[in-house]
C-alpha cells in the first residue's frame, strides 16, 4: 500500500486518495463510518439521537 492509498470507512476496501466508492459515498451521507480510514480496523460505533461517535483503538475517536 502506498502512502496516498487509504481504506474506505464504510466497506474497508482500499481506496486511492481523492476517490470514493459511489455506493459507499452515498451511504456515508446517512451512516457513521464503520472502518478506520487510516488502518482498516473495525471501529466501535455508537449512534445517538444528536449524532454518532466512532472509536478506533489506534487512532482515537471521531464524532459526527
Amino acid at each position: 500500500m502506498t502512502t496516498t492509498e487509504l481504506w474506505c470507512d464504510r466497506c474497508g476496501d482500499p481506496v486511492p486518495a481523492g476517490t470514493a466508492h459511489p455506493g459507499c459515498a452515498s451511504a456515508r451521507a446517512l451512516e457513521p463510518p464503520r472502518y478506520c480510514h487510516h488502518c482498516r480496523r473495525r471501529m466501535k460505533v455508537q449512534v445517538l439521537p444528536v449524532g454518532w461517535s466512532a472509536v478506533c483503538v489506534e487512532h482515537g475517536e471521531i464524532r459526527g
